[in-house]
């Protein structure tokens, strides 16, 4: 259950001490947008204004909704959150905005998945702090307008290509954030440590973050796994040996790939030839959702170069021939190149 501490302060109730970080100076990596939204901050700070609407976007588990409790610290606003999903009917948005305070940040997870009837309240809402009612039904229906309070709206989105043009362009503010190199990863993951007292060496955090996909979310996941590893099998402490091998018990190999990501490569090579195949088919094929394989697992096949997309569909990369130890045919081997997917 999350809550709210002192000046809304956001924290979240866990077994664990929670190794979210609460500011800007203790978030690690994505340098540019730290940098950027301290300067949005700090000015609206200044002018006592509020904050503009912000959307972040990228893959999941990169900190969209870490950066959008501190946004909340940072302003020294509460924050209120919920997500697309579980706003069904233009009722619950409406009443979650009613309910807003005077400068709270309301974050919305998911916001693509917004239903079309609910996200049409949020434009006078975003633009005008203003909640538009229709009362009755047919020629006698009127039109009541109840103000709102001045709010922040932090949006969080793995797929920004499905936001409608009218709400996407009513956030001032929009960021992307990427992929983490594998030593932000180790600091970040030396932090949790710390927290959580792991014992951990630089070794051990160095082998754990070249396998986390560039992914904080896993690099947190995959640390205490392997310390549950290391303190079965081991004396506790993180090494690289330790880490190696409970990273290999994990089936999780040197290049961050696990089971999941192995069978779609798997499948292209042995079932289609190497491809192109089509999402629906892949899916099918490794009997995973479509939305799965292209939210989750493609983003990091395709920035790691195992996976790449056409207009006829996915293909086998030859690294991919190379990681799984198949001959690469030919036409791969002489350097074909395939136009990206439009």
């Amino acid at each position: 259950m999350d809550r709210l501490v002192g000046a809304g302060f956001y924290q979240e109730d866990s077994g664990e001490a929670h190794i979210r970080p609460m500011l800007l100076k203790e978030y690690i990596g994505q340098q540019k947008v730290k940098e950027n939204v301290a300067v949005f901050i700090q000015a609206a700070r200044d002018r006592k204004e509020q904050l503009d609407h912000v959307l972040l976007s990228g893959p999941p588990g990169l900190g969209k909704t870490t950066l959008a409790a501190i946004i909340a610290n940072e302003m020294a606003r509460p924050i209120r959150k919920t997500s697309g999903p579980a706003i069904e009917r233009p009722g619950d948005l409406a009443a979650v905005l009613t309910n807003l305070e005077p400068g709270e940040v309301l974050f919305i997870d998911e916001i693509h998945r917004l239903n079309r009837t609910v996200e049409e309240i949020l434009y006078p809402a975003m633009e005008d702090y203003a909640l538009d009612i229709v009362i009755g039904k047919g020629p006698s229906a009127r039109t009541l307008r109840l103000d709102l309070p001045p709010f922040t709206l932090v949006g969080a989105t793995t797929r920004p290509g499905l936001l409608t043009a009218p709400l996407r362009d009513r956030f001032g503010i929009a960021c992307r954030l990427e992929f983490y190199s594998a030593e932000e990863l180790g600091e970040i993951l030396l932090r949790a440590a710390g927290i959580l007292n792991i014992k951990i060496d630089e070794s051990g955090a160095r082998e754990i973050s070249g396998r986390a996909r560039g992914t904080p979310r896993i690099a947190n996941r995959l640390l205490r796994r392997v310390r549950d590893f290391a303190e079965v099998k081991g004396d506790g402490a993180i090494n690289a040996r330790v880490a190696r091998l409970g990273l290999e018990m994990l089936e999780v190999d040197e290049e961050g790939l696990d089971n999941l990501d192995r069978s779609i490569l798997t499948a292209i090579i042995q079932k289609f030839g190497g491809g192109p195949v089509g999402l629906d088919t892949l899916a099918a094929a490794v009997s995973e959702e479509s939305d799965t394989l292209e939210d989750v697992y493609e983003p990091f096949l395709l920035k790691t170069g195992f996976l790449q997309r056409t207009p006829r569909g996915r293909i086998a990369t030859p690294r991919a021939y190379n990681h799984l130890g198949h001959p690469v045919p030919s036409i791969l081997g002489e350097g074909h190149l395939f136009a990206e997917e439009d």
